[in-house]
Protein backbone atom coordinates (compact mmCIF):
# COMPACT_ATOMS: atom_id res chain seq x y z
CA UNK A 1 0.00 0.00 0.00
CA UNK A 2 1.42 3.45 -1.40
CA UNK A 3 0.83 5.91 1.85
CA UNK A 4 1.93 8.47 -0.38
CA UNK A 5 0.19 8.04 -2.96
CA UNK A 6 -3.02 7.47 -1.03
CA UNK A 7 -2.35 10.66 0.94
CA UNK A 8 -1.69 12.78 -2.13
CA UNK A 9 -5.22 11.10 -3.60
CA UNK A 10 -7.09 12.60 -0.19
CA UNK A 11 -5.33 16.01 -0.66
CA UNK A 12 -6.62 16.57 -4.19
CA UNK A 13 -9.71 14.97 -2.92
CA UNK A 14 -10.51 18.02 -0.74
CA UNK A 15 -8.80 20.58 -2.93
CA UNK A 16 -10.28 23.81 -1.06
CA UNK A 17 -9.70 23.32 1.85
CA UNK A 18 -5.92 21.80 0.86
CA UNK A 19 -5.46 25.11 -0.78
CA UNK A 20 -6.47 27.23 2.30
CA UNK A 21 -4.46 24.55 4.66
CA UNK A 22 -1.55 25.54 2.65
CA UNK A 23 -1.80 29.19 1.55
CA UNK A 24 -2.18 30.23 5.39
CA UNK A 25 1.16 28.01 5.53
CA UNK A 26 2.89 29.71 2.90
CA UNK A 27 1.76 32.76 4.17
CA UNK A 28 3.38 33.08 7.19
CA UNK A 29 6.50 31.03 6.11
CA UNK A 30 6.94 33.93 3.45
CA UNK A 31 6.61 36.59 5.77
CA UNK A 32 8.83 35.21 8.34
CA UNK A 33 11.45 34.15 5.64
CA UNK A 34 11.34 38.01 4.22
CA UNK A 35 11.89 39.42 7.56
CA UNK A 36 14.97 37.60 7.88
CA UNK A 37 16.50 38.29 4.76
CA UNK A 38 15.92 41.78 5.00
CA UNK A 39 17.01 41.42 8.24
CA UNK A 40 20.42 39.76 7.82
CA UNK A 41 20.88 41.91 4.25
CA UNK A 42 20.02 45.26 6.13
CA UNK A 43 22.55 43.96 9.16
CA UNK A 44 25.49 43.21 6.86
CA UNK A 45 25.28 46.40 4.46
CA UNK A 46 25.44 48.50 7.93
CA UNK A 47 27.64 46.93 9.91
CA UNK A 48 30.39 46.51 6.97
CA UNK A 49 30.27 50.02 5.97
CA UNK A 50 30.46 51.34 9.41
CA UNK A 51 33.52 49.17 10.41
CA UNK A 52 35.80 50.87 11.47
CA UNK A 53 34.52 54.49 11.50
CA UNK A 54 34.00 55.45 15.17
CA UNK A 55 33.09 59.40 14.46
CA UNK A 56 32.00 61.03 11.76
CA UNK A 57 32.33 65.42 12.17
CA UNK A 58 30.11 67.53 10.58
CA UNK A 59 27.24 70.52 10.37
CA UNK A 60 25.29 71.01 13.34
CA UNK A 61 22.15 69.03 12.74
CA UNK A 62 20.63 65.52 12.82
CA UNK A 63 23.48 62.98 13.72
CA UNK A 64 21.72 60.32 11.86
CA UNK A 65 21.43 62.09 8.75
CA UNK A 66 25.14 63.00 9.22
CA UNK A 67 25.81 59.41 9.37
CA UNK A 68 23.49 58.30 6.78
CA UNK A 69 24.85 61.09 4.40
CA UNK A 70 28.59 60.29 4.74
CA UNK A 71 29.06 56.85 5.97
CA UNK A 72 26.11 55.46 3.62
CA UNK A 73 25.48 58.05 1.16
CA UNK A 74 21.46 57.15 1.04
CA UNK A 75 20.51 60.71 2.49
CA UNK A 76 21.28 64.79 1.89
CA UNK A 77 24.48 66.26 4.17
CA UNK A 78 24.04 68.49 6.90
CA UNK A 79 25.79 71.26 5.41
CA UNK A 80 29.25 71.75 4.73
CA UNK A 81 32.42 73.30 7.46
CA UNK A 82 35.10 74.70 7.24
CA UNK A 83 38.30 72.34 6.49
CA UNK A 84 40.27 74.38 8.26
CA UNK A 85 38.61 74.05 11.42
CA UNK A 86 38.00 70.43 10.71
CA UNK A 87 41.85 70.22 10.43
CA UNK A 88 42.16 71.70 13.23
CA UNK A 89 39.90 69.77 15.76
CA UNK A 90 41.04 65.69 14.42
CA UNK A 91 44.74 67.47 15.06
CA UNK A 92 43.91 65.44 18.48
CA UNK A 93 46.73 63.00 19.55
CA UNK A 94 43.69 60.68 20.17
CA UNK A 95 42.68 60.37 16.52
CA UNK A 96 44.06 57.98 14.84
CA UNK A 97 42.88 59.13 10.99
CA UNK A 98 40.89 61.14 9.57
CA UNK A 99 39.37 60.96 6.49
CA UNK A 100 38.07 64.15 4.35
CA UNK A 101 34.49 64.02 2.34
CA UNK A 102 33.25 66.72 -0.20
CA UNK A 103 29.69 65.90 -1.67
CA UNK A 104 27.01 67.59 -3.68
CA UNK A 105 27.25 66.59 -7.26
CA UNK A 106 26.14 63.02 -8.75
CA UNK A 107 26.32 61.77 -12.51
CA UNK A 108 23.32 59.34 -13.07
CA UNK A 109 22.22 59.51 -9.58
CA UNK A 110 25.44 57.85 -8.64
CA UNK A 111 27.15 60.37 -6.08
CA UNK A 112 30.04 61.95 -7.38
CA UNK A 113 32.72 62.12 -3.66
CA UNK A 114 35.54 63.95 -3.02
CA UNK A 115 38.15 62.71 -0.79
CA UNK A 116 41.44 61.11 -0.69
CA UNK A 117 43.33 57.77 -0.76
CA UNK A 118 42.79 56.68 2.61
CA UNK A 119 39.21 56.06 1.74
CA UNK A 120 40.24 53.31 -0.72
CA UNK A 121 42.25 51.95 1.93
CA UNK A 122 39.77 51.95 4.53
CA UNK A 123 37.12 50.04 2.47
CA UNK A 124 40.12 47.99 0.97
CA UNK A 125 38.74 49.19 -2.35
CA UNK A 126 41.37 48.31 -5.38
CA UNK A 127 41.73 49.45 -8.20
CA UNK A 128 41.35 46.41 -10.93
CA UNK A 129 41.38 48.26 -14.47
CA UNK A 130 43.88 51.75 -14.96
CA UNK A 131 45.26 53.87 -11.91
CA UNK A 132 43.83 55.59 -8.91
CA UNK A 133 43.12 59.25 -9.38
CA UNK A 134 45.73 61.45 -8.99
CA UNK A 135 44.85 64.99 -10.75
CA UNK A 136 41.47 67.57 -10.67
CA UNK A 137 38.38 65.98 -12.37
CA UNK A 138 40.45 62.60 -12.62
CA UNK A 139 37.86 59.76 -11.20
CA UNK A 140 37.61 56.12 -10.49
CA UNK A 141 34.34 54.73 -10.47
CA UNK A 142 32.67 51.62 -8.35
CA UNK A 143 32.25 48.17 -10.61
CA UNK A 144 28.31 49.26 -9.90
CA UNK A 145 28.63 52.40 -11.76
CA UNK A 146 30.60 50.98 -14.81
CA UNK A 147 28.33 48.03 -15.42
CA UNK A 148 24.72 50.56 -15.22
CA UNK A 149 26.23 53.72 -16.70
CA UNK A 150 28.76 52.36 -19.55
CA UNK A 151 31.43 54.52 -18.38
CA UNK A 152 35.02 52.95 -19.07
CA UNK A 153 39.00 53.96 -18.96
CA UNK A 154 39.10 57.07 -20.69
CA UNK A 155 35.49 58.29 -21.25
CA UNK A 156 34.30 61.65 -19.79
CA UNK A 157 31.25 63.09 -18.23
CA UNK A 158 29.47 66.67 -16.78
CA UNK A 159 28.22 66.19 -13.43
CA UNK A 160 24.89 67.10 -12.55
CA UNK A 161 24.62 69.56 -9.18
CA UNK A 162 22.88 68.28 -6.29
CA UNK A 163 22.24 64.42 -5.65
CA UNK A 164 19.34 64.83 -8.07
CA UNK A 165 20.24 63.42 -11.55
CA UNK A 166 17.97 66.42 -13.04
CA UNK A 167 19.70 68.95 -11.65
CA UNK A 168 21.90 71.76 -13.30
CA UNK A 169 24.65 70.61 -15.21
CA UNK A 170 28.42 71.27 -14.95
CA UNK A 171 28.57 71.36 -18.74
CA UNK A 172 32.14 73.71 -18.52
CA UNK A 173 34.04 70.85 -16.52
CA UNK A 174 34.58 67.32 -17.24
CA UNK A 175 35.26 64.26 -15.20
CA UNK A 176 37.67 61.76 -16.76
CA UNK A 177 37.54 57.96 -15.62
CA UNK A 178 41.06 56.58 -15.16
CA UNK A 179 40.29 53.68 -12.72
CA UNK A 180 37.36 51.15 -11.99
CA UNK A 181 37.42 49.59 -9.08
CA UNK A 182 37.06 45.47 -7.85
CA UNK A 183 33.97 44.69 -6.20
CA UNK A 184 33.93 44.92 -2.32
CA UNK A 185 30.46 44.86 -1.46
CA UNK A 186 30.70 48.23 0.24
CA UNK A 187 29.26 51.58 -0.55
CA UNK A 188 32.49 52.19 -2.73
CA UNK A 189 31.11 50.04 -5.73
CA UNK A 190 28.34 52.86 -6.33
CA UNK A 191 30.47 55.84 -5.66
CA UNK A 192 32.41 58.03 -8.29
CA UNK A 193 35.72 59.28 -6.74
CA UNK A 194 37.68 61.96 -7.16
CA UNK A 195 40.07 64.30 -5.05
CA UNK A 196 38.77 67.07 -2.73
CA UNK A 197 40.23 69.52 -5.41
CA UNK A 198 37.78 68.08 -7.84
CA UNK A 199 34.99 69.58 -6.38
CA UNK A 200 36.51 72.76 -5.11
CA UNK A 201 37.75 73.59 -8.67
CA UNK A 202 34.13 72.88 -9.76
CA UNK A 203 31.76 74.23 -7.72
CA UNK A 204 34.52 77.77 -6.70
CA UNK A 205 35.49 77.89 -10.76
CA UNK A 206 33.55 76.00 -13.01
CA UNK A 207 30.12 78.04 -12.90
CA UNK A 208 31.31 81.18 -13.89
CA UNK A 209 33.58 81.68 -16.75
CA UNK A 210 36.63 84.00 -16.89
CA UNK A 211 36.60 83.22 -13.05
CA UNK A 212 39.84 81.47 -13.44
CA UNK A 213 41.96 84.89 -13.49
CA UNK A 214 41.36 86.00 -10.08
CA UNK A 215 42.08 89.78 -9.74
CA UNK A 216 44.60 91.62 -8.06
CA UNK A 217 44.68 91.30 -4.24
CA UNK A 218 41.57 88.67 -4.02
CA UNK A 219 41.66 86.29 -1.96
CA UNK A 220 40.32 82.93 -2.21
CA UNK A 221 37.64 81.64 -0.43
CA UNK A 222 38.61 79.13 2.25
CA UNK A 223 37.89 75.75 1.11
CA UNK A 224 34.82 73.54 2.98
CA UNK A 225 34.19 70.41 2.68
CA UNK A 226 31.28 68.14 3.63
CA UNK A 227 32.46 65.65 6.83
CA UNK A 228 34.79 63.64 8.04
CA UNK A 229 34.97 59.92 8.78
CA UNK A 230 37.35 59.44 11.87
CA UNK A 231 39.17 56.46 13.67
CA UNK A 232 39.94 56.66 17.14
CA UNK A 233 43.72 55.40 18.29
CA UNK A 234 41.92 53.79 21.93
CA UNK A 235 38.14 54.39 23.44
CA UNK A 236 39.25 57.14 25.51
CA UNK A 237 38.07 58.88 22.19
CA UNK A 238 34.95 59.12 23.29
CA UNK A 239 35.89 62.31 25.21
CA UNK A 240 37.10 63.70 21.62
CA UNK A 241 33.40 63.80 20.48
CA UNK A 242 31.99 64.83 23.82
CA UNK A 243 34.02 68.19 23.57
CA UNK A 244 33.38 68.65 19.87
CA UNK A 245 29.71 68.46 21.01
CA UNK A 246 30.09 71.11 23.41
CA UNK A 247 32.98 73.42 22.68
CA UNK A 248 32.79 73.71 18.83
CA UNK A 249 30.42 75.10 15.96
CA UNK A 250 30.71 71.22 14.22
CA UNK A 251 28.91 68.21 15.02
CA UNK A 252 30.99 64.79 16.30
CA UNK A 253 27.89 61.92 15.79
CA UNK A 254 28.75 58.42 16.93
CA UNK A 255 28.05 56.07 14.15
CA UNK A 256 27.33 52.72 16.48
CA UNK A 257 25.09 55.02 18.75
CA UNK A 258 22.59 56.15 15.98
CA UNK A 259 22.66 52.82 13.67
CA UNK A 260 21.87 51.19 17.17
CA UNK A 261 19.14 53.50 17.86
CA UNK A 262 18.36 53.03 14.14
CA UNK A 263 17.87 49.35 14.61
CA UNK A 264 15.68 49.45 17.68
CA UNK A 265 13.30 51.64 16.03
CA UNK A 266 12.90 49.60 13.14
CA UNK A 267 13.22 46.43 15.16
CA UNK A 268 9.61 47.42 16.71
CA UNK A 269 7.98 46.97 13.28
CA UNK A 270 9.85 43.78 12.84
CA UNK A 271 8.70 42.16 15.53
CA UNK A 272 5.29 42.62 14.98
CA UNK A 273 5.41 41.40 11.77
CA UNK A 274 7.13 38.53 12.77
CA UNK A 275 4.39 37.57 15.78
CA UNK A 276 1.37 38.08 12.80
CA UNK A 277 3.48 35.70 10.88
CA UNK A 278 3.77 33.08 13.36
CA UNK A 279 0.06 33.60 14.40
CA UNK A 280 -0.87 32.87 10.47
CA UNK A 281 0.88 29.71 10.63
CA UNK A 282 -0.83 28.74 13.62
CA UNK A 283 -4.05 29.39 12.23
CA UNK A 284 -2.83 27.40 9.41
CA UNK A 285 -2.40 24.55 12.03
CA UNK A 286 -5.59 24.75 12.97
CA UNK A 287 -6.77 24.95 9.49
CA UNK A 288 -4.94 21.48 8.73
CA UNK A 289 -6.47 20.28 12.12
CA UNK A 290 -9.89 21.20 11.03
CA UNK A 291 -9.49 19.97 7.47
CA UNK A 292 -8.03 16.47 8.45
CA UNK A 293 -10.79 16.17 11.31
CA UNK A 294 -13.91 16.67 8.96
CA UNK A 295 -11.58 14.27 6.18
CA UNK A 296 -11.68 11.21 8.98
CA UNK A 297 -15.52 11.88 9.90
CA UNK A 298 -16.05 11.66 6.50
CA UNK A 299 -13.53 8.62 5.42
CA UNK A 300 -14.59 6.69 8.73
CA UNK A 301 -15.86 3.93 6.56
CA UNK A 302 -13.12 4.03 3.63
CA UNK A 303 -11.01 3.71 6.74
CA UNK A 304 -12.57 0.64 8.43
CA UNK A 305 -12.54 -1.27 5.44
CA UNK A 306 -9.12 -0.53 4.71
CA UNK A 307 -8.46 -1.93 8.40
CA UNK A 308 -10.82 -4.96 7.53
CA UNK A 309 -9.08 -5.78 4.38
CA UNK A 310 -5.18 -5.66 6.16
CA UNK A 311 -4.18 -2.21 7.09
CA UNK A 312 -2.89 -1.49 10.09
CA UNK A 313 -3.97 1.81 12.38
CA UNK A 314 -0.58 2.60 12.16
CA UNK A 315 -0.44 2.36 8.63
CA UNK A 316 -3.63 4.40 8.67
CA UNK A 317 -2.25 6.84 11.73
CA UNK A 318 1.23 7.51 9.63
CA UNK A 319 -1.16 8.07 6.12
CA UNK A 320 -2.79 11.16 8.10
CA UNK A 321 0.69 12.75 9.55
CA UNK A 322 1.74 12.13 5.56
CA UNK A 323 -1.13 14.62 4.44
CA UNK A 324 -0.27 17.14 7.34
CA UNK A 325 3.88 16.96 6.41
CA UNK A 326 2.75 17.22 2.83
CA UNK A 327 1.04 20.71 3.30
CA UNK A 328 3.89 21.81 5.76
CA UNK A 329 6.29 21.00 3.22
CA UNK A 330 4.19 22.62 0.50
CA UNK A 331 4.22 25.93 2.48
CA UNK A 332 7.25 25.99 3.16
CA UNK A 333 8.92 25.70 -0.47
CA UNK A 334 6.48 27.87 -1.49
CA UNK A 335 7.01 30.59 1.14
CA UNK A 336 10.82 30.48 0.88
CA UNK A 337 10.22 30.97 -2.82
CA UNK A 338 7.41 33.58 -2.07
CA UNK A 339 10.26 35.28 0.04
CA UNK A 340 12.89 35.62 -2.56
CA UNK A 341 10.68 37.22 -5.34
CA UNK A 342 9.76 39.69 -2.56
CA UNK A 343 13.70 40.23 -1.86
CA UNK A 344 13.93 40.71 -5.37
CA UNK A 345 11.22 43.31 -5.66
CA UNK A 346 12.06 45.29 -2.72
CA UNK A 347 16.21 44.84 -3.52
CA UNK A 348 15.19 46.01 -7.26
CA UNK A 349 13.45 49.48 -5.24
CA UNK A 350 16.47 49.65 -3.15
CA UNK A 351 18.94 49.41 -6.21
CA UNK A 352 17.17 51.98 -8.27
CA UNK A 353 16.82 54.53 -5.12
CA UNK A 354 20.43 53.89 -3.88
CA UNK A 355 22.21 51.81 -5.66
CA UNK A 356 22.67 48.97 -2.86
CA UNK A 357 22.65 45.10 -3.90
CA UNK A 358 20.45 43.09 -1.77
CA UNK A 359 19.53 40.40 -3.67
CA UNK A 360 21.10 37.63 -2.07
CA UNK A 361 18.77 34.38 -1.91
CA UNK A 362 21.35 31.76 -0.12
CA UNK A 363 19.06 29.79 2.63
CA UNK A 364 19.63 31.08 5.73
CA UNK A 365 20.39 28.65 8.95
CA UNK A 366 17.56 30.19 10.84
CA UNK A 367 15.17 29.18 8.28
CA UNK A 368 15.78 25.33 8.48
CA UNK A 369 15.08 26.26 12.03
CA UNK A 370 11.50 27.92 10.13
CA UNK A 371 11.37 24.42 8.29
CA UNK A 372 11.25 22.00 11.20
CA UNK A 373 8.68 24.63 13.10
CA UNK A 374 6.42 24.16 10.01
CA UNK A 375 6.86 20.34 9.98
CA UNK A 376 6.23 20.21 13.81
CA UNK A 377 2.74 22.44 13.28
CA UNK A 378 1.80 20.57 10.03
CA UNK A 379 2.61 16.95 12.28
CA UNK A 380 0.88 17.78 15.84
CA UNK A 381 -2.65 19.37 13.71
CA UNK A 382 -2.75 16.21 11.76
CA UNK A 383 -1.81 13.81 14.67
CA UNK A 384 -4.60 15.07 16.92
CA UNK A 385 -7.77 14.05 14.62
CA UNK A 386 -5.31 10.85 13.23
CA UNK A 387 -5.86 9.67 17.16
CA UNK A 388 -9.33 8.75 16.18
CA UNK A 389 -8.12 5.74 13.64
CA UNK A 390 -6.83 4.31 17.50
CA UNK A 391 -10.42 4.29 18.89
CA UNK A 392 -12.10 3.41 15.95
CA UNK A 393 -14.49 0.34 15.99
CA UNK A 394 -14.62 -1.46 12.63
CA UNK A 395 -17.39 -3.67 12.72
CA UNK A 396 -19.63 -0.36 13.95
CA UNK A 397 -18.32 1.33 11.13
CA UNK A 398 -18.98 -0.90 8.29
CA UNK A 399 -22.37 -1.40 9.89
CA UNK A 400 -23.87 2.09 10.31
CA UNK A 401 -22.71 3.03 6.94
Amino acid sequence: MNLFRISWSNLKDKPLSSFLSGLLMTFGITIISLLLLLNKQLDDQFRKNIKGIDMVLGAKGSPLQLILSSIYQIDSPVGNIPLDEAERLTRNPMIKTAIPLSMGDNYQSFRILGTNKKYLDHFEATVGQGKLFEQNLEVVIGPRVAAVTGLKIGDTFSGSHGLDKEGEVHAGSKYKVVGILNPTNTVTDQLILTPLSSIWAIHDHGHEEGEAHEEEGHEEAPHEITSMLIKFRNPMGMMVARGINSNSKLQAALPNIEINRLFTLLGVGVETLRGLAIVIMLISGVSVFVSLYNSLKERRYEMALMLSMGATRAQLFGMLLLEGLVLALIGFGLGILLSRVGLWLFSSSVSEDYHYNLAAFGILPEEWILLGVAILIGLIAAALPAIGVYRMNISRTLAED
